[in-house]
């Protein structure tokens, strides 16, 4: 074992046992990420919509 995989197998053991990484749950959220980018297009819409309709309303 290298100094550099010594020093990072100290530093995991060392951090808090509560933390923890699971790869897979990266493939379970890709759900709600991309239901979050899809809110967020669509507010980013309805923004543009209303902005393009009062410029219309109000100009002279």
């Amino acid at each position: 074992m290298n100094l550099l995989s010594y020093i990072l197998l100290t530093a995991v053991n060392e951090s808090n046992p509560d933390v923890f990484f699971k790869p897979e749950n990266f493939v379970f959220n890709l759900k709600y990420m991309g239901i979050g980018m899809l809110v967020i297009f669509v507010i980013i819409g309805i923004i543009m919509l209303a902005t393009i309709l009062l410029n219309r309303l109000f100009s002279k």
